[in-house]
């Protein structure tokens, strides 16, 4: 049964406007439309935030996403608290967690979750601190820093140098199991939690586990709860590839197993499949719709994306 979509409109004071620009700096299109500051794709709901204020969520999850921000919104001087569990990483103490420059590590990163084509990828990596000077000298850092060309130059060597555990999960398994109880937070904490639990299988000598944090230490192991084997000893970081090198290497080996799942589907429909949820990957979508039938889509792409209803409304 096709899921509602949900259009929820609120009006945010110009710190919360500042923090929201920075909260989906990484997610936002490349189009914007008139009078609006951004429009940005997170997970199954589309943002647009206006210069007068006003900031519009339509998607699925629309309703949750736009509560965040009312939440926020209206909590004043518990603003920095509210960010402080949600988006940065401090300590007990409130202090930014700096991790120690040369430690034995182990971290994971995923993509594909921004993208209406193609799988999730989660991938932890182990990196000794023997290994940290290849990976310095080869520029190790961040997938979406790098060229496509770049990541498929570098990966190779990496992938033969350090240990990596990495996860898929096809469009097809993701679209059977998304739903009320399986959001999409929910699927990235359950992928995570495998990757790191099948490289620490690996008996690798560590300082530290490190996540790319993508929400509250408590909402992720809320998450886990009704799963086996949990890894709990781990530190959580936003934007944690630019502070770790495992975080790093599990990112961009994320990223090369992605491109060539999207060269893959490419060869396979003879289509040019790009990533991301833009405008072009409609008319893409709607390509492949009227050649191959609507059930396509659940094969190759995700069906809770605002995508999907865009594509059914104008495809012949």
């Amino acid at each position: 049964m096709k899921q509602k979509v949900i259009t929820k409109v609120i009006k945010v004071n110009d710190i919360i406007k500042n923090k929201m620009i920075d909260f989906y700096e990484g997610k936002k299109r490349s189009k914007t439309p008139p009078y609006a500051i951004f429009q940005a794709d997170d997970n199954d709901t589309v943002i647009t935030l206006y210069e007068s204020g006003k900031a519009m969520f339509q998607g699925v999850s629309a309703d949750v996403e736009a509560s965040m921000w009312e939440m926020i919104n209206k909590s004043g001087s518990n603003l920095d608290d509210f960010f402080e569990e949600k988006v940065t990483n401090k300590n007990s103490n409130n202090k930014e967690i700096e991790l120690p420059l040369e430690i034995n590590s182990i971290g994971s990163d995923e993509v594909g979750t921004g993208d209406y084509f193609g799988p999730i990828i989660v991938t932890a990596s182990y990196v000794s601190k023997e290994n940290i000077p290849f990976l310095t000298e080869l520029g190790v850092r961040d997938s979406k820093k790098l060229s496509d060309e770049r990541i498929i130059e570098i990966v190779p060597k990496i992938i033969k140098k350090i240990p990596y555990k990495t996860i898929i999960l096809n469009n097809k398994d993701y679209n059977n199991h998304y739903g009320k109880d399986m959001n999409m937070n929910k699927i990235k904490a359950i992928l995570h939690n495998k990757a790191l639990y099948n490289l620490i299988n690996d008996n690798h000598q560590y300082d530290y586990i490190v996540v790319d944090q993508f929400e509250s230490p408590k909402s992720y192991f809320n998450h886990l709860s009704d799963t086996n084997n949990v890894i709990k000893d781990i530190t959580f970081i936003t934007k944690a590839e630019d502070k770790c090198l495992s975080v790093a290497c599990s990112s961009l080996i994320s990223r090369y197993v992605f491109i060539k799942e999207i060269d893959k589907l490419s060869d396979k429909y003879g289509v040019f499949i790009p990533k991301g949820a833009s405008s072009y990957v409609d008319d893409i979508a709607i390509k492949l719709v009227n050649k191959y039938g609507d059930s396509i889509l659940k094969d190759i792409a995700k069906l809770n994306f605002s995508n999907t209803e865009r594509v059914m409304k104008f495809k012949d």
